[in-house]
């Protein structure tokens, strides 16, 4: 009978595990720091906010906003520098958020009809702001 070695785990395989928990967390509270920044920008501009991270079966969309009778769909992207930042939106992506708001916009009086626009938030290492304004909004 044969019997198989199973090793044991150790410290050494915990602390990768453990820098992985505390990277995504930072990155977790990274992303909510951003998205609080770019709400923040938006109601300066005089925009209501009327979600934050809304799920739907399509996807989540990180911030919804009406704005002079616009849903402005806005995904948050941050990193080193706005160009970077604006490479993280993928096309699959955006068609998700696309779905996503479909989904959104049948709880809406106008439903489909609904005047919207899509932005892209961009968030540097700085903590500036771009906001590209219909930034995908022609898929």
């Amino acid at each position: 009978m044969t019997k198989h070695f199973r090793p044991e785990p150790t410290a050494a395989l915990a602390v990768p595990a453990a820098n992985l928990r505390r990277r995504g967390r930072r990155a977790y509270l990274s992303g909510l720091s951003a998205e609080r920044s770019v709400a923040r920008e938006y109601d300066h501009r005089g925009a209501d906010l009327l979600a934050t991270r809304w799920r739907g079966q399509a996807g989540e969309i990180d911030l919804i906003f009406l704005h002079r009778g616009v849903y402005v769909f806005c995904e948050v992207k941050k990193a080193r520098s706005f160009d970077e930042a604006a490479e993280r939106l993928r096309p699959a992506q955006a068609l998700r958020i696309h779905a996503a708001a479909s989904e959104y916009l049948g709880q809406t009086p106008d439903g489909q009809l609904s005047e919207v626009r899509f932005d892209l938030a961009l968030v540097d290492d700085a903590g500036r702001i771009e906001i590209r304004e219909g930034a995908f909004s022609h898929f």
